[in-house]
């Protein structure tokens, strides 16, 4: 098992690669929580992760014959990156697998810090089982993104800084996939403070911790589904796990939905672009999945900024149509003229901006003398569409919200 030693070799070997990413407080976070919030913004990291950390680490531990071999490792993206710039700045040729759905901009990423890009497997694991492979034919030494002490160790530099400048914090917060990120934090604020607070943060669909303390050992599962692909793990790992299990102290889920809706406040209200899984630990804090108290001092580890795109978009959309800024909603009408104006006039007084109209006379669910319409609606909150909804029906229509808010707690 790790300990501070550890972390704090690593911290000599990474430090003129990783870079001291700023902790911030959040007047925005701490007013709507009531705790003390301040942000790890690691996603400011070089390649946009803390994963340059714990790569960096272990390819300054190989011996001078397996660098001249070369590395080889499997990552969904983020532990790509690490891997390619840190082999990069050392001078040892990398060889980066990667799942076929990775997120195209990490795969361009990973090739232009200098690593040979392999696309191989549905996912994490399955690319894994290949760079294995390539490990026995071509004698690289695999370097695995979170199951080897040297990895944890590395990554635990974080965990340093955040002592560091923020020596009474009380609670730290952390996403967790195979384990390695959380367990070189642990280990150093631990050493800190025995009394710091660690917390866990999976996502639901990829949640093995839980699990695997209750049975006391590390635990499968079949299949990962969350846009948290940067803990899309299906095992936490066989070495980080005893780790976790001494000095982790809660561990929490969160949903997609959670997640998104956190993304979306960092980007308006903190104007910082993380990932999935960089937003799993504030999500954690803004939905109360643990217990805190009035004013205390939490650091939730923003630990990676590496989104696709496509998924961003997609994650806006559902973020602000949780927060009750974006609603669907359907109706059915008399086709006769001046039906669609009455229903746009009661939009119009309350206030909804129109993004869309769909209108539809063909539906063989309806009448023939009827049109179904489906509008999109900019609104600006959940007590807005509820007040849309009431005068809506109190007009006479009958509306279906076919997308609409998540249930206020």
């Amino acid at each position: 098992m790790i300990e501070l030693d550890d972390v704090l070799a690593a911290r000599d070997r990474v430090a003129d690669v990783a870079r001291h990413t700023p902790l911030d407080y959040s007047h925005t976070f701490s007013d709507m929580t009531g705790a003390s919030v301040h942000l790890k913004l690691e996603c400011f990291q070089r390649t946009g992760s803390f994963k340059i950390r714990g790569a960096t680490n272990r390819i300054r531990t190989l011996t001078d014959e397996e660098q001249a071999a070369g590395v080889v490792t499997a990552s969904a993206g983020n532990h790509a990156q690490g891997v390619a710039l840190a082999a990069s700045r050392s001078g040892v040729d990398s060889k980066v697998v990667m799942p076929e759905t990775a997120p195209i901009s990490k795969v361009k990423a990973t090739r232009s810090y200098g690593a040979e890009v392999v696309l191989d497997g549905a996912d994490y694991d399955e690319a894994q089982a290949y760079a294995h492979e390539i490990e026995d034919r071509e004698g690289r030494t695999y370097v695995h993104a979170f199951d080897d002490e040297y990895i944890m160790a590395g990554q635990g530099t974080l965990g340093l800084e955040i002592v560091d400048d923020l020596p009474d914090l009380d609670t730290v917060v952390v996403p967790i996939g195979g384990g390695g990120l959380i367990s070189g934090i642990a280990t150093a604020v631990k050493a800190h403070d025995p009394d710091v607070r660690v917390v866990g943060v999976q996502a639901e669909g990829a949640s093995t911790v839980a699990s695997s303390l209750d049975k006391g050992g590390p635990q499968s599962v079949d299949s990962v589904d969350t846009i948290a692909d940067g803990i899309a793990v299906r095992r936490v790992g066989e070495r980080t796990f005893p780790v976790i299990r001494e000095r982790v102290d809660e561990v929490v889920t969160v949903s997609d939905d959670e997640i998104a809706t956190a993304l979306v406040l960092l980007l308006e209200r903190g104007k910082t672009l993380v990932e999935g899984a960089g937003a799993t630990p504030l999500a954690a804090v803004l939905e109360r999945k643990f217990d805190y108290e009035e004013g205390e001092t939490i650091v939730p580890a923003l630990c990676g900024g590496n989104i696709d795109l496509n998924l961003l978009t997609t994650v806006i959309m559902r973020g602000l149509v949780d927060q009750g800024r974006y609603v669907k909603l359907r109706t059915v009408l008399k086709d006769r003229p001046g039906s669609l104006n009455d229903l746009l006039d009661v939009v119009a007084d309350e206030r909804a901006n129109i993004y869309a109209i769909q209108h539809d006379r063909t539906n063989r669910d309806i009448a023939m003398n009827a049109t179904e319409v489906e509008l999109d609606l900019e609104t600006r909150g959940p007590e807005h569409v509820d007040g849309l909804l009431d005068r809506i029906r109190e007009e006479g229509f009958e509306v279906t919200v076919l997308n609409g808010p998540r249930p206020q707690n």
